[in-house]
């Protein structure tokens, strides 16, 4: 088993910068891929950015060149830096990270969500 934390969301004016952290703890042997997702009021939940245990990533068109996705093996942490941020990005930022655990089941978990609002 093992449980995922998110921090750092917050209020940030638009062209701001915020870094999400989603950290994995528990029985873990490797991170295998994660991704970000996101839900603003009254839409569906998107993907935001994914990322593969080689390095290979994607992002959603809205967030290309702004958001950069990445893992750190060595803290179990995926991170999220969204970089000149836009009102429309304001959401609930999830993540869903796919674990190798050390009884070599390989099993997905969702964060609990973090809030990002941008605002002046």
């Amino acid at each position: 088993q093992a449980q995922l934390v998110e921090s750092g969301g917050g209020l940030v004016q638009p062209g701001g910068s915020l870094r999400l952290s989603c950290a994995a703890s528990g029985s873990i042997s490797s991170i295998n891929a994660a991704a970000w997702y996101r839900q603003a009021p009254g839409k569906e939940r998107e993907l935001v950015a994914a990322i593969w245990s080689g390095g290979n990533t994607n992002y959603a068109d809205s967030v290309l060149g702004r958001f950069t996705i990445s893992i750190d093996n060595a803290k179990n942490t995926v991170l999220l830096q969204m970089n000149s941020l836009k009102p429309e990005d304001t959401a609930v930022y999830y993540c869903n990270v796919g674990l190798r655990e050390y009884s070599g089941t390989n099993r997905a978990y969702w964060g609990q969500g973090t809030q990002v609002n941008v605002s002046s």
